[in-house]
């Protein structure tokens, strides 16, 4: 039995995607599909996306959603962290990148405690509409900042023997048709190219 955690945020939640539930979902649908239905594997998705989440609030909670959910047989971690953290709000940067660093390096250590198979995904591209530009929710982010933080996330997989999903640079020509309104997070087709990325992770390892 093998059971796929995948922690994060909004984007990792779905938000945005009323039809097919965003990335994780679509993946749930497709693993029920492909393993269970004729009970080759028995593989779990669990969506651990909470709208708004940081790596503050990542600290606060895996030790219990992971305790809950661990298989006695394989596990793989997925982790989803970055666009609330480097935002600015109010002049303030919510989640600075030492402390975002520190942060993941802590929740890591605490997952290679039961597994290896532990994966970082990047931070998407915002649209052009608001690179540098306060949002309609107040806070300010710029591509340079997720690119920064993306760095952050490279050298810290690369630290740990971790492999490092790269969805920013599949997006990121096409991020205007691959984005909703909001421009900050994935519409239906983005929703799906995620998907086919992370799909293809999950093959190789089971």
């Amino acid at each position: 039995m093998t059971n796929c955690l995948f922690f994060g945020d909004s984007i990792t939640y779905g938000e945005y995607d009323g039809i097919l539930g965003g990335w994780v979902d679509n993946l749930k649908r497709y693993c029920h599909s492909r393993y269970c239905n004729d009970n080759s594997k028995e593989v779990s998705i669990f969506n651990l996306g909470i709208g708004g989440e940081t790596t503050e609030g990542l600290i606060k909670r895996f030790d219990v959603e992971f305790s809950a959910r661990k298989s006695p047989f394989d596990n793989l971690i997925f982790l989803s962290y970055g666009v609330n953290d480097l935002a600015i709000n109010d002049n303030v940067q919510i989640v600075s990148k030492e402390q975002y660093k520190k942060n993941l390096q802590n929740v890591i250590r605490k997952a290679k405690e039961a597994t290896e198979k532990i994966f970082l995904i990047s931070i998407l591209p915002i649209s052009s509409k608001i690179d540098g530009v306060i949002s309609s929710t107040g806070k300010f982010r710029t591509i340079k900042a997720i690119q920064e933080y993306n760095e952050v996330l490279k050298n810290l997989a690369k630290e740990n023997g971790l492999e490092f999903i790269d969805t920013y640079s599949v997006f990121f020509d096409t991020k205007e048709d691959n984005l909703s309104k909001d421009s900050v997070h994935p519409n239906e087709k983005g929703y799906q190219l995620i998907s086919e990325i992370i799909k293809s992770i999950i093959e190789k390892y089971l």
